[in-house]
């Protein structure tokens, strides 16, 4: 979830009157009531997930004299406010025979420290006592997949019972489970990432690793523990009695070990300490992505909520979208009269040069006067947008895809004009460029296009989905007939007739089945994006974003390979 990150700046945003719409025009109407309805069931959801393991558990919790997670991470923030989260859905929906893991148990995110954008960990020990669900694994390697893409300094706030034992055989020994948080450690360590860790609750067994390969531990006395095996485990191997304190407390390991380097009286004074060290980091280098003065979109970014369709069949202009999001006046469209179901503008964003690549929705005729459906890449637009890909990776300029795509054109003609190579051109593009990527799925992501235009395999900085997104191979209806049919010849091959009654109930069970998986939150809570956003957040999202990206000065040659002509 992303916070509003300067409330005044929204205030005057927000007021721009200019308007190209009438806002009494009855499709507007419908619509924005259409989209203000996805957004307050998407806040609903928040909220649920925000409250943690629930009321009882967060007691317990405080009981201890421990701050919650969100609480840890509002302090440490210069602006609790001022805070891209990273993952807030993830796990929604899955472990429910455990009780579920909201948020997967931990909280992830970008914000500001002492004036430097941190990424921030904190284990939320009021759900299953913080343990490591397999979702919790996938959510923190995510959090220094950034840390390590953008050279941010990684705080983790370290309050974990360790690996949630039920599920071991699905976390402890893959490449992307546990132990690659701890090889990441080391690795971030050589590139000269800072890591500070926060011992503020247990840290037990593997887990004991993370804390003490950062670059500084902190250990808050009487809740912070760390040790390799606790006393029951002890007790069991060698038959020694010990307590906890005596074990791994802070007194231990500030005083005897020297495995930490602070030993903090309570949560705020080590959150403050933190806060101290930060500080004190020197400044490195820069990407030096081109910036100037930010100017204020030329119509109301509010108006989106009435500009995109409620029904998914419905077309709507892309630029209506675009320009509510770039700084007014900017934009320098890229083969205007080409290819014109994809849209290739340079443009700004709160100030930032930015390469935009946005499926049009809009049906539109190629320069052979041929109709060409909205949202569907065909060879003219694949070819346009790889090479205005490769034009912002030679001028060093961010790009940002705005998807809203149902697939590359099918048939016999766009086989013949060599659909395949066009769309390979593409994706060849979007998989090698080197400059920050960013997408936002505004509406469909289908297929071969949800690759072409930079999904989640192909390495976005950031990634989200607005609330009116689908995820899927192919849109439902397409889906559901196309199963129905395979079930129902699997049927007939096994001397089973089904009537039309029958089959029209089981379409509308696959139909179901289908649809719950395209929906955003289905990809949520399985990272397939970063979260489910405000769209009125997208622009502020891409600045903080391309200002993260610009502090890592250290991008590889852009070499696109063999890309066929």
């Amino acid at each position: 979830m992303f916070f509003i990150l300067n409330k005044e700046y929204y205030l005057i945003l927000t007021y721009v009157p200019e308007s190209s719409y009438q806002l009494t025009d009855l499709n507007f109407n419908l619509n924005e009531d259409h989209n203000r309805e996805l957004l307050r069931k998407l806040n609903y959801r928040l909220q649920k997930v925000f409250q943690g393991g629930g009321e009882k558990s967060t007691a317990k919790h405080k009981a201890k004299g421990k701050l919650t997670a969100r609480e840890r991470i509002g302090l440490l923030l210069d602006d609790k406010n001022d805070f891209i989260e990273i993952g807030a859905l993830a796990a929604e929906g899955m472990y429910e025979e455990y009780g579920g893991c909201p948020s997967a148990g931990v909280v992830t995110g970008i914000g500001r420290v002492s004036g430097r954008l941190c990424m921030l960990v904190a284990n939320d020990a009021t759900v299953k006592a913080g343990a490591w669900f397999p979702m919790t694994a996938k959510k923190n390697l995510r959090a220094q997949e950034i840390s390590i893409e953008n050279h941010l300094p990684i705080i983790y706030l370290v309050d974990s019972a360790g690996v949630f034992l039920p599920m071991q055989d699905e976390i402890f020994p893959d490449k992307e489970h546990f132990g690659r948080i701890f090889r990441n450690n080391a690795v971030m360590s050589s590139m000269g990432i800072v890591q500070i860790a926060a011992i503020m609750g247990p840290c037990v067994a593997g887990g004991a690793y993370l804390p003490i390969m950062s670059d500084e531990a902190l250990i808050v006395d009487g809740t912070g523990s760390v040790f390799l095996a606790g006393p029951y485990l002890v007790k069991s191997a060698i038959g020694e009695d010990v307590d906890i304190e005596t074990l791994g407390g802070a007194s231990t390991h500030s005083e005897i070990s020297g495995v930490t380097d602070y030993k903090m009286p309570d949560d705020k004074t080590c959150l403050e300490k933190i806060r101290s060290i930060i500080s004190k980091i020197g400044d490195k280098p820069v990407a030096g992505f081109n910036r100037e003065k930010p100017v204020l979109p030329q119509f109301t970014p509010k108006e989106i909520m009435g500009i995109l369709p409620s029904k998914r069949t419905d077309q709507y202009d892309m630029w209506d979208i675009i320009n509510r999001l770039i700084d007014a006046d900017s934009a320098d469209e890229y083969k205007a009269d080409y290819g014109k179901t994809i849209i290739t503008t340079y443009a700004r964003i709160d100030g930032w040069a930015v390469g935009i690549v946005a499926n049009q929705r809009q049906v539109v005729t190629n320069a052979k006067k041929e109709m060409q459906f909205g949202g569907v890449i065909y060879s003219d637009s694949a070819d346009k947008a790889a090479r205005f890909i490769l034009n912002c990776n030679q001028k060093r300029i961010p790009l940002v895809f705005l998807q809203d795509v149902t697939g590359f054109m099918v048939g016999s003609q766009s086989e013949h004009g060599g659909i395949i190579k066009d769309g390979a051109k593409m994706v060849n593009a979007v998989a090698n460029s080197v400059v920050p990527k960013f997408t936002f799925i505004i509406g469909n992501s289908y297929g071969a296009g949800n690759y072409a235009m930079c999904g989640k395999a192909y390495d976005p900085r950031l990634i989200f989905a607005w609330p009116s997104a689908q995820i899927a191979v192919m849109g439902g209806a397409q889906a559901a007939k196309t199963l129905l049919q395979i079930q129902v010849s699997s049927l007939k091959k096994k001397g089973e007739e089904i009537d039309p009654q029958a089959e029209e109930k089981l379409l509308n069970e696959i139909t179901n089945r289908y649809n719950k998986q395209t929906s955003p939150y289905y990809g949520a809570a399985r990272l397939w994006v970063d979260g489910i956003i405000d769209p009125l957040d997208t622009r502020q999202i891409i600045s903080t974003g391309i200002e993260a990206a610009n502090l890592n000065p250290e991008l590889r040659p852009f070499n696109p390979g063999v890309i066929q002509t």
